[in-house]
């Protein structure tokens, strides 16, 4: 896995006593804990061929551009070695794995924006997701034709960003004259609708954001406080969406990735993004790859020969690339997992990261988070460690934590709640 940085995570700060608490930072994004991704990029580099591995599909994927046009969607499994130990512990009668969901978006080319190809629509898919696993084209094969003619990855790369960010830059027009008007004529008075006051309120939000991505920068990368972002959030922005690059080599340039790591295509990217946007991730793979050992999906052990096979053949240890894709994909929507477990279940819940334990009890059924009274929490280190409940219990590590808890990523909970009154 190729990183251009290492990735940062904001975590709660710890207030020294006596100290101001220390704001959370806002998240860009919807605020749900059902979000989803979309695979993004120019046709013919491979787009379906990736999402039918990923998502063990069958959507058409054929050479030639716009052979995908309305949106698919699927699920995947988050692979997650924590569930894995929870099942084999608990021996459940039922087990319930997190999923990802995943969008395959048609290609995007130049001129989207303004509607060339069916750019409009696609535009408006690239809207419904939350995140976007940019895809590259980073293989030579004469017999795959290139919607420009050659494969260049960076200028394909342009192309993408350049077209969201114009789109972002039209609609950010829009709001912005609309909102100045409304601003301009209430002035500095106190009168106006609540919406019209709303606004008013939000026009220098908006105008500091027109300003960004006129610049040619994406409001991602942008230094918003949590006002700003809580304004930004209701406008669905494109470039304010995570991004993840994946790169779609050759079988044969990816199982030899680990003796010739300089791959030219690769490399340029790697470039591009350090350039543009340090810290984001570039993920090799190879589709044609991934499609193979996709047939094996409902033979563990079958697929495990290939990998095997193929490990012998090139001398270093193969593996596929999909599980990294998909756990980075869940973080780059600032996702995590707690669990649930016992003999009658063991199920992974998915909520964003810095939610308060009462919602996360809301993911399980908004009774729970009605009538949220503690959340017991074992930390999975413990708990593998001392090997059960009971003896995490008496090592004093079983902990009783209340409405202002942030749930953590693998924290095993169980929740005590009491609903008496009916919801209003």
């Amino acid at each position: 896995m190729f990183s251009t940085t290492t990735r940062v995570y904001y975590a709660k700060p710890a207030s020294k006593k006596g100290a101001a608490p220390v704001e959370e930072k806002a998240l860009l994004g919807r605020p749900s804990n059902n979000l989803k991704i979309g695979i993004l990029g120019v046709p013919n580099i491979g787009k379906s061929t990736f999402f039918n591995a990923l998502t063990n599909s069958s959507v058409p994927a054929e050479n030639f551009p716009f052979c995908t046009i309305d949106p698919s969607e699927a699920r995947v499994v988050v692979p997650d070695d924590r569930f894995s130990w929870l099942a084999n512990h608990y021996h459940p009668e039922k087990e319930t794995p997190a999923y990802l969901t995943v969008i395959d978006i048609a290609g995007l080319v130049r001129g989207a924006a303004q509607g060339e190809g069916l750019g409009n629509a696609f535009l408006s898919h690239v809207r419904s997701v939350d995140a976007l696993f940019h895809l590259c084209r980073g293989f030579d094969d004469p017999g795959v034709m290139h919607v420009d003619g050659s494969v260049d990855p960076v200028r394909d790369l342009e192309t993408i960003h350049y077209e969201l960010l114009l789109r972002d830059i039209d609609w950010l027009q829009k709001i912005h004259q609309e909102y100045k008007t409304v601003a301009t004529r209430l002035g500095s008075g106190s009168g106006g609708t609540p919406v019209e006051k709303k606004k008013k309120e939000d026009f220098a939000t908006i105008e500091k954001c027109l300003a960004w991505v006129e610049q040619g920068h994406d409001i991602r990368i942008g230094d918003w406080t949590n006002k700003e972002i809580e304004v930004i959030n209701q406008q669905y922005l494109l470039t304010a969406k995570p991004m993840i690059y994946l790169v779609n080599i050759s079988e044969h340039d990816y199982l030899h990735l680990s003796k010739t790591p300089q791959h030219n295509h690769i490399q340029r990217i790697r470039d591009w993004i350090d350039e543009h946007h340090p810290g984001d991730l570039l993920i090799p793979f190879s589709g044609s790859f991934e499609n193979q050992l996709s047939l094996f999906n409902d033979s563990p052990e079958d697929k495990q020969m290939v990998l095997d096979d193929a490990s012998e053949q090139v001398g270093a240890k193969i593996t596929s690339a999909l599980p990294e894709i998909v756990v980075r994909g869940r973080e780059a929507l600032s996702l995590q997992q707690f669990f649930t477990a016992g003999p009658g279940e063991v199920r992974a819940w998915t909520t964003r990261t810095n939610t308060l334990a009462p919602q996360a009890a809301g993911v399980i059924h908004s009774d729970f988070e009605r009538g949220f009274i503690m959340a017991e929490v074992m930390k999975m280190d413990d708990l593998k460690e001392l090997g059960s409940e009971v003896a995490v219990k008496a090592a004093g590590k079983y902990y009783s934590k209340g409405k202002e808890y942030l749930v953590e990523d693998g924290d095993v909970v169980y929740f005590k709640f009491n609903v008496t009154n009916k919801k209003k």
